[in-house]
């Protein structure tokens, strides 16, 4: 028995913030795939810091895509979970090279700046629907994220 999605929001508003919710989604798991191919392969005179750094960014990227996800299903939609959806929803550039160590890090804070971008466009319809619960997982992301690729430009400087 399916019961009628009822939350104050309209059913073309919460595909709206889905679809674009799916789009952070699919960005977010991209990122956690390359900063935890960068952990395991990091070496080099900043491998240690580099090493830990990675791995705190890792297991924090790993918590928000279950918070996305569960958003996007209280919002009543099938959230993507395969790498073929990620891979036809993301806009980040999937590593199958090791770089070095400090490339490394330049591309982790491209990565973090798409993620940043890609939330901000799914800003827009969570807005629209005065959708406050997606705003405010919205708004975290921003903050994790600017501050992220702040953190690994200034290993660049």
């Amino acid at each position: 028995m399916d019961l009628e999605i009822n939350i104050g929001i309209s059913e073309t508003h919460r595909k709206k913030i889905a679809d674009e919710l799916s789009k952070v989604l699919a960005d977010s798991y991209m990122l956690y795939l390359k900063t935890h191919n960068f952990h395991w392969n990091v070496t080099g005179e900043h491998f240690h810091s580099l090493h830990e750094q990675f791995e705190e960014q890792y297991t924090e990227l790993a918590d928000a895509i279950d918070e996305i996800a569960e958003r996007i299903r209280a919002l009543g939609h099938k959230a993507p979970g395969s790498f073929k959806e990620f891979h036809q929803l993301t806009s980040i550039e999937e590593d199958t090279e090791k770089p070095k160590a400090m490339e490394m890090v330049r591309r982790l804070a491209v990565a973090n700046e798409q993620v940043l971008r890609t939330a901000r466009k799914a800003l827009d319809p969570a807005k629209e629907a005065d959708d406050e619960a997606t705003i405010d997982l919205l708004t975290q992301r921003l903050h994790v994220h600017s501050k992220t690729a702040w953190m690994l430009r200034s290993h660049l400087e």
